[in-house]
């Protein structure tokens, strides 16, 4: 089971994540949605597509941008539709 913590609490957890250039992505539904609110922040990358962000939020603190999945990847990234990864001193084990 593979774990996404921040601040001490449980962000995600999992059995079914997929690896991508050496981040854990977690399926959607093994996310604790009370934590995350959307973000603005978009990028690009060349061979996955549009990512959008999340931020995270536990007690009043907020790491902003610290999840992000791919809504919409192109063909070659499709296995990870929807799934999050996660940066900014998130903590996977």
């Amino acid at each position: 089971m593979t774990t996404a913590t921040w601040n001490g609490v449980i962000l995600a957890q999992s059995d079914a994540t997929v690896v991508v250039e050496n981040n854990q992505y977690f399926p959607p539904d093994s996310l604790n949605k009370q934590y995350f609110t959307d973000s603005n922040t978009h990028t690009s990358c060349g061979w996955k597509g549009t990512c959008n962000y999340y931020s995270v939020e536990v007690e009043g603190q907020v790491n902003k941008d610290a999840a992000w999945y791919y809504p919409e990847p192109k063909d070659a990234a499709k296995n990870i539709t929807g799934y999050v990864a996660f940066w900014k001193g998130v903590k996977i084990a």
